[in-house]
């Protein structure tokens, strides 16, 4: 099972991703080793999250919430930051 995951960082941007596990994936993404904006935006929480079935419905997701500008994902994910 994948997963498309948006963590709010410590400088109030988002950061979109997509893992197998939301919990291991957050703790990499703490100490540095997650993607390079998380290494100098670090991440706060997990503040949405979806299931996505395949890595493919996942990655498709992953790219279409990137598109959005931050108000959008704000208010089409439910997100208050």
């Amino acid at each position: 099972m994948y997963y498309v995951y948006v963590l709010l960082c410590k400088d109030n941007s988002l950061y979109t991703g997509i893992t197998t596990d939301p919990t291991r994936r957050l703790k990499e993404h703490e100490v540095g080793k997650g993607g390079a904006y998380t290494r100098s935006h670090p991440p706060i929480k997990i503040v949405h999250l979806e299931k996505a079935g395949s890595k493919s419905n996942a990655l498709k997701r992953e790219l279409e919430i990137k598109s959005w500008k931050r108000k959008e994902k704000l208010r089409r994910l439910n997100i208050t930051a």
